[in-house]
């Protein structure tokens, strides 16, 4: 069952919130409504019936609350919102409510009396988590008279009290103000004497709204992925078997970003006029918005039928499984056979030490085994197996099946021991399929032409002062201890895992509650704890800076040009690092290459288009590389021949791009495009422009959004491939 929340906010609304203090720019009420509409659009945000929200206004120029009529003492306090769930809509009503008055007189104690009753009303002896927070500057006079019985009946009702002032002093968050009046000055004393009372919390509004930016972590139930047996043979056959009764729950589970509905936009004045049924799902029906449906159609081929195409239902049609290019089908009476029968299991198949494990076969997310809870016989055989483990330095290997007809999964079991809390911690392992073996060279050995070894004195291969160089560097760099404690010395570790926030899942929360409120104003900037750990501290790199300049001497790292864009002017292409003149000793007569090879197509175009003195070069380069496109097309058997093709075509394409002379690709484009088609490169060829329909974003026209210098806009572009 969820938790019931039942909380009041208690808002002072008197004419001295409407004033600017402190330097700022915006009214002490707009400033302190920023920690409260947090606190409300959190709510609104988590959908929870169960969570439910009141205001009350003090200092209001009306009085309308069910103890005005009763007793004296409650004027100038309304009751802005009942208590009971909060949606968008009555969010919105709120907003146009919170508003200075004209007022200067309204008890604050008062106004809690009045949510006091409330919360006693609405909740009655249910169980609720009781909670009113009262938002004042403390100018307006306070009735001393009833504190010890409002204390006394806030803690009988187990109702939490938090009072945040504006400009208030607080000795522990480091604030305090001059110039401060006597009234406020005696108000905040019995406030704080209010809150000690009924053992609540009392504080400064600017600590309150400081902490906004960190982001909260939203609590999560406990979630049961299996209850049942851990067995470690089978203990209907054999008597020695173990079997203990264990319940397993997630340690670690990815959170989600808010996803987003699609809705349009509505001229509407309500949604009273929408038809029956049209609401939208998960989405609360307003006028801004209109129902979006998704309608899906299927389709045929039928030569019979108006348009060629023939609708068919639903439920006319069958799986059918990608086998080559061709499909496969099988009924569903037959992939029922096909799948593997499980039944609800969680068995132990072995053991490996713990030095034997590879921590790449991590595959997924943790979770934890714990005993039965009220089971003193599990718990005792639980704590016997981990503590084992813990012995031998072992982990266990474990099928589980979470529920019966689910698809089988290994685990890894490691035990986990603290002084009041034992279990095992289990992560994914892969199955045979899921590992991807790849060959690298090694790192620490060369292995010549000639098949020599050479661990040192190779151009590829550290030397001693390089090694040392870089472990200075990283020792430098060590964030494990930079932090620091409460009393100043570095001994805490750095970007903690509780720390580290994720920048995307609370960057749009922090918007949707933006403008849930200000729906017309524009997105307040990221909050700095969020890109705290974008990049590393910076008194640690100016820490590291020498070791970092002592890496880079050892390494001889040297900088790149940058990489040249379009068409560069003869005598001035950028010289390369070793000095030498590669232009001038390919330019040589004996060097220049004057016809492609097609059997090294791709480098030898790309080195006829650098050492062109002229554009009629380039494109006399151009045309050889289209010749061997073709000719690879028309002598390729089959299919085989098409990823050179389209590889070469590639090439060409991006060089003319980047020398600017987009038309010499074009018109071999619609050429070869015109051969395909008309048979003339060996036959059928339609399967390769098939295949580059599907890569036009690569192999397409080059148009004037790709370069200015092209003839082509985007739409015929577009064209080409459709005809």
């Amino acid at each position: 069952m969820a938790d019931k929340e039942a909380t009041v906010y208690v808002v002072d609304l008197g004419s001295s919130m409407g004033d600017c203090h402190n330097g700022r720019t915006e009214s002490d009420l707009d400033w302190s409504m920023r920690y409260v509409w947090d606190k409300i659009t959190t709510t609104v945000a988590a959908s929870r019936k169960t969570w439910t929200v009141g205001v009350v206004g003090v200092r209001t120029d009306e009085t309308d609350n069910p103890l005005q009529e009763d007793e004296e003492g409650y004027e100038h306090i309304s009751v802005l919102q009942e208590l009971g769930p909060m949606n968008l809509t009555s969010l919105r009503s709120l907003r146009t409510l919170i508003k200075p008055s004209d007022t200067e007189i309204g008890d604050p104690i008062s106004a809690i009396v009045v949510a006091i009753d409330m919360i006693e009303k609405f909740t009655r002896k249910l169980k609720y988590k009781r909670k009113i927070i009262l938002v004042t500057d403390g100018e307006a006079p306070v009735d001393p008279d009833d504190i010890d019985d409002i204390s006394a009946k806030i803690k009988d009702c187990g109702i939490e009290l938090v009072v945040l002032g504006v400009d208030f002093d607080d000795a522990e968050y480091g604030f305090k103000e001059e110039d401060k009046s006597s009234q406020k000055r005696t108000n905040e004393g019995l406030l704080k004497e209010l809150a000690d009372k009924c053992d609540g919390l009392y504080g400064t509004m600017a600590e309150a709204i400081s902490e906004l930016e960190i982001p909260r972590i939203k609590p999560f139930r406990p979630y049961k992925t299996y209850e049942g047996e851990l067995t470690l043979g089978n203990p209907q056959e054999h008597k020695d078997a173990m079997s203990i009764s264990v319940e397993r729950y997630f340690k670690t589970h990815k959170a989600t970003i808010p996803p987003a509905s699609r809705v349009v936009f509505s001229n509407e004045p309500g949604p009273s006029q929408a038809a029956e049924g049209d609401e939208m799902e998960g989405v609360e029906p307003t006028g801004q918005f209109a129902a979006v449906k998704n309608a899906r159609t299927y389709k045929v081929n039928d030569p019979e039928a108006p348009g060629g195409k023939r609708d068919v239902e639903f439920e006319s049609l069958a799986k059918g499984f990608e086998y080559g290019r061709t499909a496969v089908h099988i009924s569903e009476s037959e992939y029922n056979i096909t799948k593997i029968e499980t039944t609800k299991s969680f068995t132990i198949l072995g053991f490996i030490h713990q030095e034997k494990y590879e921590p790449f076969f991590n595959m997924g997310e943790a979770c934890q085994t714990i005993p039965q809870k009220f089971n003193d016989a599990a718990a005792l055989k639980l704590s016997s197996f981990i503590h084992s483990l813990q012995e031998l330095g072992s982990y266990a290997v474990a099928r589980i099946v979470t529920k019966d007809g689910k698809e089988p999964a290994l685990i890894l079991l490691a035990p986990h021991i603290e002084p009041e809390f034992e279990c095992l911690y289990d992560v994914p392992l892969p199955f045979a399929e899921d590992v991807r073996n790849y060959q690298f060279p090694p790192l620490d050995k060369v292995i010549t032409v000639t098949g020599n070894i050479k661990y040192e004195d190779h151009r590829l291969l550290p030397s001693k002062e390089l090694s040392e160089a870089m472990d200075d560097y990283v020792d430098a760099m060590d964030i494990s201890t930079w932090a620091k404690d409460e009393e100043g010395n570095r001994t805490q570790e750095y970007a903690a895992v509780e720390d580290v926030f994720c920048p995307p899942l609370h960057r749009i929360n922090q918007v949707i509650r933006h403008r849930a409120i200000y729906p017309d104003q524009t997105l307040p900037p990221v909050a700095p704890i969020l890109l705290k750990y974008s990049n590393p501290p910076e008194d640690l790199m100016i820490k590291a800076k020498t070791k970092l300049e002592d890496l880079i001497e050892e390494a001889k790292v040297k900088k790149v040009p940058p990489k040249a864009k379009g068409r560069r002017e003869k005598g001035h292409k950028p010289q390369p690092i070793s000095g030498l003149d590669v232009d001038a000793l390919l330019s040589q007569p004996q060097n220049k290459r004057k016809k492609i090879d097609p059997d090294n197509a791709i480098p030898e175009f790309k080195q006829m288009v650098e050492c062109a003195n002229e554009e009629d070069e380039i494109e006399d380069a151009a045309k050889q590389m289209g010749a061997v496109i073709r000719s690879l097309i028309t002598n390729s058997l089959g299919d085989s021949g098409y990823d050179r093709a389209i590889e070469n075509i590639g090439v060409l394409r991006d060089t003319t791009i980047k020398w600017e002379v987009p038309a010499f690709y074009n018109s071999f484009l619609r050429d070869l495009k015109k051969r395909l088609l008309s048979g003339e490169l060996g036959g059928d060829r339609r399967e390769l422009w098939w295949q580059m329909k599907g890569a036009r974003a690569a192999l397409g026209l080059i148009d004037k959004s790709v370069s200015e210098y092209s003839d082509v806009t985007p739409e015929e572009a577009a064209e080409f491939f459709r005809k």
